[in-house]
């Protein structure tokens, strides 16, 4: 019979709670990143440059249609074959950015995509060049209609980040199996990360939805 004891879990619970700082570090970090890829995926996809526009095509239909363990094991275990050696928080991050880029290229196209062009050529009639026209006419309207998707992509993005214990990175996963070899606890350590996991995107969702309704909610007509 199995003895249940959450004693070694509350004993080791600042490792964990040290683990769940990295993964949204991690997480906060490639997001960042990858929403730099993902704005010059979009554009150069929305751009009349046919070779660029195949390029990004390839980037994106690669990353969406093979498993993301596959990518982070050729980053970690392939690359070093042809003398790019990463560490594993390095390769980690570089994976996860890599992956929320051509999800979220696909995701800020479509925003872009959805502003008429009426819009647009009010913006020339005024005379803005094109980087003005991109800030100020259609960025914030698409990031209004993208924003559900973008903070549905980061929770995402910080579960899947739990892959990355399987090279070794450091976060929430990584810590628990650490625990794990050490007190042979599993239920109570893998119950305990799967509350932890919980109340992390949980949480996100919540700031996520009062951010949405404080800056992209359209004023109430009267």
């Amino acid at each position: 019979m199995y003895s249940f004891s959450f004693q070694p879990v509350f004993e080791n619970l600042d490792l964990l709670v040290y683990g769940a700082w990295l993964t949204v570090r991690l997480s906060l970090m490639a997001m960042a990143m990858g929403l730099v890829v993902s704005v010059l995926g979009a554009v150069a996809k929305t751009s009349g440059i046919r070779p660029l526009r195949w390029l990004v095509d390839a980037y994106v239909e690669i990353i969406r249609n093979t498993p993301f363990l596959v990518q982070i094991f050729f980053i970690f275990f392939g690359l070093p074959a042809v003398g790019i050696v990463m560490s594993p928080n390095t390769a980690a991050l570089v994976a996860l950015v890599v992956n929320v880029g051509a999800y979220g290229t696909e995701i800020i196209r479509a925003g872009i995509e959805s502003i008429p062009r009426g819009q647009i050529e009010a913006g020339r009639a005024l005379a803005l060049n094109p980087v003005q026209i991109f800030l100020y006419v259609i960025i914030k309207p698409a990031l209004r209609n993208i924003y559900p998707s973008l903070t549905s992509q980061f929770i995402y993005l910080m579960l899947t980040s739990s892959v990355v214990s399987v090279i070794s990175a450091n976060d929430l996963a990584s810590a628990g199996a650490d625990l794990n070899a050490r007190t042979f606890a599993s239920f109570e350590i893998y119950l305990v990360l799967t509350v932890m996991y919980f109340v992390l995107a949980f949480g996100f969702s919540m700031m996520f939805a009062a951010i949405r309704r404080a800056f992209f909610t359209y004023p109430a007509s009267r």
